[in-house]
């Protein structure tokens, strides 16, 4: 099966002291031992690294890079994409929905994935199962 991860999601199994560490950690064995195939984007990647680098530092982002990004499957957001989500976006009209989010729905859509390990409820408002 193929399951779309999201930062939030990639930022609760690297960061010990996340209140959800525990229950992402679960989750994220419970992926790899399915043997799913892990799917993000390019813009989920840029927000997983600055998030980490940011908050946690160097040590987490070497973690996220040599051990997280290579068994991703990763879609890299062509304008077409990128247009799409920016139109959502606006008509959204909702400050707390981020760029990030409507690429991550279109590729979701656009690839037939409806599946996602997130701590995010907009995906589960854009009607995606959410993995827990």
């Amino acid at each position: 099966m193929t399951a779309f991860v999201d930062t939030s999601a990639f930022y609760a199994v690297i960061d010990g002291d996340d209140e959800r560490h525990e229950a992402a950690r679960n989750a994220w064995e419970r992926l790899l031992d399915g043997r799913d195939t892990l799917h993000t984007t390019n813009y989920v990647l840029v927000e997983t690294i600055a998030l980490l680098h940011s908050r946690i530092g160097m040590d987490g982002l070497r973690t996220f890079t040599a051990d997280v990004m290579p068994i991703l499957a990763v879609t890299w957001a062509d304008e077409g994409t990128h247009r799409s989500a920016h139109h959502a976006l606006l008509v959204s009209s909702r400050r707390a929905l981020s760029l990030v989010d409507c690429v991550s729905f279109e590729v979701m859509r656009r690839q037939g994935i409806d599946r996602v390990f997130c701590f995010d409820d907009h995906f589960a408002e854009q009607g995606f199962q959410v993995i827990d």
